[in-house]
């Protein structure tokens, strides 16, 4: 696909939509309260999503990296990386007066809200805008709201996935085209309020991931019904390979993230929510492992994959599409 031309002009750009942009992308150690953010990029873009610069920098985030095997960032990296707090003014001066651009925008903004409350500041941020919200808004024709997909539509190679720097050139990029699209169109940009974090409590580091657990023992809640998987189970999870639609996945005990949310993310990709496991289940995703659970006892004895929450987190980035 070829990329848009600047027919739309300074002259009849929309007067409501905001006049700078701060691309951002963010990798951490997982997806809950505790995790930290390992390595950050922003470029900045003009109002009309043209860049301006770009600046990337790695974080110590005092603990375990998480899933290495995705962002590619060890302990020995980060060992002598600054600390969030050290890099907090250089970050807020390329966020400060602009809108916050991320793909999943929700999660960047909370990552860094967090960062922020640690050190006792507050993200310059008062809007952001959801690069997955506004391919809907356009209603754009891709297979799935991946990073990767929305690139490949308009053109934008992407080099290193889930490297910090590349993966917000790519964002810049493809972000530049829909911007211009929708201000062809007059769709009004899905801008939401960024909210700063205030009931942050600090708490110890921990260097295991995966024992998370965020309600308690006894907690329960009802299932939810939800539409059948439109797509044919391709069988189980490899570890070096990508999860791919139709997948079948079951999730056991306490989870960081809400688990009906992590669900939603589960059937936004194409996936299929087990609510037991089975022979025919292809990932199981459980924070504790070890326990007794009849999930995580059929799992072991069915010699289902079992991966923990920040590792799923990640995978849930890159879903292949089903076989056509």
């Amino acid at each position: 696909m070829t990329m848009l031309d600047d027919r739309t002009t300074a002259a009849t750009w929309p007067a409501a939509y905001p006049q700078g942009y701060a691309v951002v992308d963010v990798e951490t150690t997982g997806l809950a309260r505790d995790d930290r953010i390992v390595s950050a990029a922003v470029y900045r873009l003009d109002a009309q999503g043209d860049v301006e610069d770009h600046w990337y920098t790695l974080v110590n985030p005092e603990r375990d990296p998480g899933p290495v095997w995705i962002h590619g960032l060890t302990s020995d990296v980060l060992e002598g990386a600054p600390l969030f707090a050290q890099i907090a003014e250089e970050f807020s001066a390329r966020l400060d007066g602009r809108v916050l651009v991320a793909h999943n925008a929700m999660f960047d903004w909370q990552m860094i809200a967090r960062e922020y409350a640690r050190a006792e500041r507050t993200a310059p941020v008062r809007q952001r805008l959801c690069t997955i919200a506004l391919a809907k808004e356009l209603a754009l024709p891709l297979p799935n709201h991946k990073l990767s997909s929305l690139a490949a539509h308009f053109g934008v190679v992407q080099q290193r996935a889930h490297d910090a720097l590349d993966d917000a050139r790519v964002l810049a990029e493809a972000f530049r085209p829909s911007l211009h699209a929708a201000a062809e169109r007059g769709v009004r940009l899905p801008l939401l309020e960024c909210r700063p974090i205030t009931e942050w409590a600090a708490s110890p580091a921990r260097p295991l991931i995966g024992r998370q657990s965020s309600y308690g023992a006894g907690s329960w809640r009802p299932s939810r019904k939800r539409p059948a998987c439109p797509y044919p189970n391709p069988g189980r999870y490899e570890s070096d390979k990508p999860l791919k639609q139709g997948m079948r996945v079951a999730f056991s005990g306490d989870t960081s993230v809400d688990r009906e949310l992590l669900e939603d993310r589960t059937v936004e990709a194409g996936l299929h929510v087990a609510t037991s496991v089975s022979r025919l289940t292809s990932l199981l995703v459980t924070n504790d492992p070890d326990s007794a659970t009849s999930k995580t006892v059929k799992a072991k004895a069915f010699g289902t994959p079992i991966v923990d929450e920040a590792a799923y987190a990640h995978l849930l980035r890159d879903v292949a599409p089903a076989d056509g």
